[in-house]
């Protein structure tokens, strides 16, 4: 994952968090579900790109080893 997404996803929780926080502190329901509802997505896409960072390196690692057992 590049730090950029990294960031991205971490800045859309922290968001998240902050409108859900101020939803609860003006008692305003739609404001705070849409906060956690940001947390959530942001959580979902880190998750993602870990997954897909994890299988990418799975790969390499598989690639790797069979270009090392053909020698």
């Amino acid at each position: 994952m590049s730090l950029i997404d990294k960031a991205k996803d971490k800045a859309q929780q922290l968001a998240g968090g902050a409108k859900e926080k101020l939803g609860n502190a003006t008692d305003n329901e739609e404001m705070r579900d849409s906060g956690k509802a940001d947390q959530t997505k942001g959580e979902a896409k880190e998750a993602g790109h870990d997954l897909r960072d994890k299988a990418t390196g799975a790969v390499q690692d598989a690639k790797e080893k069979f270009s090392r057992d053909d020698r």
